[in-house]
């Protein structure tokens, strides 16, 4: 469907610029249906670029710290630039997008600190021989990130892996305590679910587990290195994301060919901006999706501390020497607010210092890591709560 509605947009596009059709006074209305469209479908299989070239003229490049079948740990180096006492380690979510729809986030950190970022791969590229990958496997991932970079790191996790670096953290502080991070900035995710249901959050009780497996779960195909992999495609995804604001999307893409029409519309204008990140979308692995929806949404796992890795428990209130800053929207209607903060009552190994809530009222789920609410208010709390406890134990 995707490579057809994408062949569609492209074929009226050149039809519609030829004669006898380009006379013809609708002509113009064609070409820009065809544009949008074609434009629309062909950003669904590509990786956006990080498109992050410079920071206050110097240069920046990505260098890779460390590769995992299922994710690289990438660095952003600004050259020339001598070292930000603050290292962070930005952790971003497996929910069908790249990570570099982080950007605006990546961007208002740099000003502050070295950044590193989890860069998960897709999963139609990953090879079967290279195994499965689940929410314990993830877990397992943060922790031997955190551990690469040091105990002086700051962990940044931004929705979805919001209860898995909290898990993470609490396994190095039963494991290893020397090696747990100096602070972890859970920002709108879904640490208990149920302390403020969304639709999101209500839609893993609305399914059976089989129902999902049955519907949700497809195997990729020949033409991609993960031939045969059992994966949630992107596009799924993607459909549930826009059926949430459907008519906003709608009202958006008809505006957008109106514009193209007139002549108006730009390569770089804000409508293509926000499209090329926001149909860009990756394949998960089926079981990394299902075990989300089962242990994070259905059984409250971290949110009940109940959490097991590799059959042990990981008790959340071990962590005793990281600071930890909650962050929720008041317009979020993904992770509502109450979701996130459900974190700060199971670190009863804090004192009360060690532990901070923001709440930005007028920000909606996307608004608290990337717009202007992220750069002015939200950046500038988070390196202030970093610095306040760059010394464990302070």
């Amino acid at each position: 469907m995707r490579l057809a509605n994408q062949w569609l947009g492209g074929a009226t596009q050149t039809v519609a610029s030829k004669p006898p059709l380009q006379w013809h006074p609708f002509a113009p209305w064609l070409k820009a249906w065809g544009k949008v469209t074609e434009r629309s479908f062909r950003r669904m299989s590509a990786r956006p670029r990080w498109g992050i070239d410079d920071v206050d003229g110097q240069a920046v490049r990505l260098e890779t710290v460390l590769e995992r079948p299922f994710a690289e740990l990438t660095r952003f180096v600004v050259e020339g630039r001598d070292e930000k006492p603050r290292r962070v380690l930005l952790v971003a979510p497996i929910s069908g997008h790249y990570a570099t729809l982080l950007r605006g986030t990546v961007k208002a950190l740099l000003d502050h600190c070295e950044v590193y970022v989890t860069e998960w791969r897709n999963a139609r590229d990953v090879p079967v021989a290279e195994g499965t990958f689940d929410v314990e496997d993830f877990t397992r991932y943060v922790a031997q990130f955190i551990q690469h970079l040091g105990p002086d790191v700051h962990v940044v996790a931004v929705c979805q892996p919001a209860p898995l670096a909290l898990v993470a953290t609490a396994s190095l502080a039963t494991h290893e305590p020397e090696a747990q991070p100096a602070s972890l900035t859970l920002m709108g995710g879904p640490i208990d679910p149920a302390a403020a249901p969304t639709s999101v959050s209500d839609f893993g009780h609305r399914v059976t587990m089989g129902h999902l497996e049955h519907f949700a779960i497809q195997h990729v195909g020949p033409a991609h290195p993960g031939a045969g992999r059992a994966v949630y495609p992107g596009l799924l995804q993607l459909a549930a994301f826009m059926s949430m604001n459907l008519s906003r999307h709608q009202r958006a893409f008809f505006e957008q060919i109106v514009k193209e029409a007139r002549g108006e519309a730009r390569d770089d204008d804000a409508h293509n901006r926000f499209y090329d990140e926001y149909l860009a979308v990756m394949d998960m692995t089926a079981e990394f999706y299902l075990s989300t929806v089962e242990r994070i949404f259905q059984q409250r796992e971290v949110g009940r501390n109940v959490f097991t890795l590799g059959g042990e428990r990981i008790d959340i209130g071990s962590i005793d020497r990281t600071a930890v800053l909650v962050v929720e929207g008041g317009k979020d209607d993904i992770a509502a607010p109450g979701q996130c903060a459900a974190a700060l009552p199971l670190l009863t190994g804090l004192t009360e210092t060690a532990k901070a809530h923001h709440l930005e009222p007028e920000a909606g789920h996307y608004g608290i890591f990337a717009g202007s609410a992220w750069r002015d208010r939200i950046c500038p709390e988070v390196v202030a709560f970093m610095d306040r406890h760059a010394t464990k134990g302070d």
